[in-house]
């Protein structure tokens, strides 16, 4: 039999206080997890602040509760799939695709990359379907600006990886789509398109991104920004968030 392996304490009560929270239906507060984990609540809090930090678990408004957060279902999407997602948002993206007269995207975070869903186009729809295994870095296009804007952890995540990704004018962007509620994408990512995105919340957090992509001579910043009202108004009236 082999030599077990050297634990580190830390990691255990990390992954102890992740697991106790999915028991408990994905929300418990301070004072259970300590008494089920059996860690005094200063030890706890502790951990808890620092998967908090990182985007593991997170704090609704008004709740007290520590919730799974959204870098453990990125996690999960790059072995899993998203089809309710995809086919409870087709509807709106096909709306918005008549009404922009533009091809629409809905995105999700995965790991440090966007991945796509789900893209309408209804001038092409078989060039749409051929693009949904790209991933994008999520610095710089308007998809991944409304991640790094709204998902906590997720500008961490990219530091650990790209050291250098997030630079000032970067920065800049994501407080700016805080701020306003959608994010353009002004021939930054692609010469000769821009884009417009808007977050995709339920229960109050950001699951995915919609956004309007086309040429840039077509979709100048004025009409993106009306793009973005309009999108939001569809995601509402489907009573999505």
């Amino acid at each position: 039999m082999g030599k077990s392996p050297k634990l580190v304490q830390s990691i255990e009560r990390s992954a102890a206080l992740l697991e106790i929270i999915a028991q408990e239906g994905g929300g418990a507060r301070l004072r259970d997890l300590a008494a089920i984990s059996g860690l005094g609540k200063t030890t706890a809090h502790n951990i808890l602040q620092t998967l908090e930090y990182l985007g593991y678990v997170h704090r609704r408004p008004g709740d007290m509760r520590y919730h799974l957060g959204g870098r453990i279902l990125n996690l999960a999407r790059i072995l899993g799939d998203d089809h309710l997602l995809r086919d409870k948002v087709r509807p709106i993206l096909e709306a918005i695709a008549r009404d922009s007269k533009a091809t629409v995207y809905l995105g999700v975070p995965s790991g440090d990359e966007t991945a796509y869903l789900d893209i309408v186009d209804l001038e092409e729809p078989n060039i749409a379907a051929s693009r949904l295994r790209n991933r994008e870095k999520l610095e710089g296009s308007a998809v991944g600006l409304v991640f790094l804007a709204f998902v906590p952890g997720l500008g961490t995540r990219v530091l650990t990886t790209r050291a250098n990704a997030l630079n000032d004018h970067t920065l800049t962007d994501i407080e700016n789509v805080r701020i306003k509620g959608y994010a353009l994408d002004l021939e930054a990512y692609h010469p000769g398109v821009n884009a417009v995105a808007i977050p995709l919340r339920e229960s109050g957090e950001v699951r995915a991104s919609i956004a309007v992509a086309g040429p840039a001579a077509d979709f100048p910043r004025h009409r993106l920004i009306r793009l973005a009202w309009i999108m939001m108004k569809h995601v509402e009236d489907a009573n999505i968030q």
